[in-house]
């Protein structure tokens, strides 16, 4: 990764993906979606970063790090899980089938991990031990590996909201999902977190954790949707320092936006204060982690694209979608 281009390129910046000429925009807490006529949809990831239900600030060149870090993983799994792509028209773009999104995400936890209020590390602290269904022991430590990956889903909260937890037998019974429906996403985030591990675990990362968003499409078949072990969706920590910081009590060295996260989370209630202005040096920082956490994940060096403003790119690239 080269430093001083991404410090001299600071200023390009995606905060709103706002494109009058599309039809049919959604904004999300991340990605600006286009619905088209003839059932694709247009997902174009901005530099927003999200995080307490809201937006913290703009990190440069993360929207293209998540699109490109999603298409490896796409590509990686798609013999486990078909998914939605279609194409990729500009490096913060993917074109796609658009879905009928599950009213639920798909959390994988290996770890004990997280400082959101939906978080196993939260509940755990607070002194739950029945959590998503699962009984957990006592005596567990901050980011200690579970026996075994859980499943903890929570609600998908389509209007930007909170997200609430479920179990297995809340999602049966209130139906938010049929059971061949909810047997057959658990199977595939199960299998989609293993083959994860696995090749985290071969370039020196740890997967702790991740979200899967799946949707049907219109012959009612399960397709994965949005992400998947992006640093957004995902809780990467560095392997080789993870036992010496564990046992230390340290947090672990991370690839993800836990960064930002526990800086605003030291300084206020991220869930009800103003959010202090974050640091120029602590965004610039966290934009070095993505791209760092985009080659070593996929053994690519970053490709920085031309210099300009990158709304003007992205609106030239779908001209013609």
């Amino acid at each position: 990764m080269n430093l001083e281009t991404l410090k001299s390129r600071a200023g390009e910046i995606l905060a709103d993906a706002t494109i009058p000429e599309l039809p049919a925009h959604y904004r999300g807490k991340v990605r600006d979606n286009y619905d088209l006529p003839d059932g694709r949809r247009i997902m174009i990831a901005s530099d927003r970063l999200s995080a307490f239900d809201r937006i913290l600030c703009a990190i440069p060149f993360k929207g293209q790090v998540l699109t490109q870090t999603a298409r490896y993983w796409f590509e990686h799994t798609a013999d486990i899980c078909p998914n939605h792509v279609l194409s990729y028209p500009d490096p913060n773009v993917v074109i796609g089938q658009s879905l009928d999104i599950l009213p639920v995400e798909i959390v994988v936890r290996g770890y004990l991990a997280g400082s959101t209020g939906t978080s196993i590390l939260t509940m755990y602290k607070n002194g739950e031990r029945h959590i998503y269904g699962h009984r957990l022991p006592n005596g567990l430590r901050d980011n200690q590996q579970l026996p075994t990956p859980i499943l903890t889903p929570t609600t998908k909260a389509f209007d930007g909201g909170h997200d609430e937890p479920l179990t297995a037998a809340e999602i049966l019974s209130r139906e938010l999902l049929p059971p061949g429906v909810w047997e057959q996403v658990s199977a595939y985030a199960l299998a989609l977190f293993a083959r994860g591990q696995q090749m985290a675990e071969d370039n020196g990362l740890i997967l702790a954790d991740t979200k899967y968003e799946f949707g049907l499409d219109a012959a009612g078949r399960i397709l994965l949707a949005d992400e998947i072990h992006t640093p957004d969706s995902s809780r990467f920590w560095r392997a080789d320092t993870y036992e010496a910081r564990f046992d230390s009590g340290a947090r672990p060295d991370s690839f993800d936006k836990d960064i930002i996260r526990a800086w605003v989370a030291a300084r206020c209630d991220p869930y009800k204060d103003e959010i202090p202005e974050i640091p120029q040096d602590l965004i610039l920082s966290t934009a070095a982690t993505y791209i760092q956490a985009f080659e070593t994940i996929t053994g690519q060096e970053f490709p920085f694209p031309p210099e300009g403003d990158v709304l003007t790119r992205i609106r030239a690239n779908l001209a013609n979608v």
